[in-house]
């Protein structure tokens, strides 16, 4: 059975191509939100919370700030809506889920830059 879903995951559900990041990298998501027979491209910015999932059924939660008041928001990786998603910051973090980052505020709440390669 699990060949089989694996199988209908690789065929139908396509695939595109999009940067590596992890938890503490700001990432920008342009994702399209239709309202009636319009549509637009809509933005969210903000710091990578979590990476959860395997394959198809991954999901990344980014969290901003609005003003004092913190906004997350999950996105499955595979939305037909996401148009792309840039990474702007690589953020060095020690674990993969940044939990912690919730209750921290002002300076705190700065993530150092990592040196990739």
């Amino acid at each position: 059975m699990e060949h089989l879903v694996k199988f209908v995951q690789d065929e139908f559900i396509e695939k595109k191509d999009f940067p590596k990041f992890s938890a503490g990298d700001t990432i920008t998501v342009y994702y399209e939100i239709k309202e009636g027979e319009k549509s637009r491209t809509q933005f969210f910015r903000g710091v990578v919370i979590q990476v959860r999932g395997t394959g198809a059924t991954k999901t990344f939660t980014i969290r901003k700030m609005s003003g004092n008041i913190g906004v997350e928001r999950i996105f499955p990786i595979n939305l037909p809506a996401i148009q792309k998603i840039e990474l702007n910051k690589a953020g060095a973090v020690r674990r993969k889920r940044i939990y912690y980052f919730r209750e921290l505020t002002g300076k705190k709440a700065r993530i150092k830059e990592a040196r990739r390669k």
